[in-house]
């Protein structure tokens, strides 16, 4: 599924995530949760205005910063 991200700047371009786009449904961010760093890439760990945790990937290695979504979790199951 393709996924849009926007991004807040600050300090350095695409600090973090401020909504993403799912298909045809925006989501604003709400909370982030955790954020992490691999080898060449930033994990967004993030709760939307659904209720729901996502895993947000961007990949440091591409020049334009692809997005992907890693993880979704329901949080209303207990997720």
């Amino acid at each position: 599924m393709k996924i849009e991200v926007v991004c807040r700047s600050g300090y350095k371009a695409d600090e973090r995530p401020i909504r993403f786009r799912l298909g045809d449904r925006e989501y604003l961010v709400e909370e982030l949760l955790d954020q992490w760093y691999g080898p060449a890439d930033i994990f967004f760990k993030v709760r939307a205005d659904d209720g729901n945790a996502y895993i947000l990937r961007r990949h440091s290695t591409t020049p334009e910063g692809h997005w992907t979504l890693e993880s979704f979790r329901d949080l209303s199951r207990g997720g």
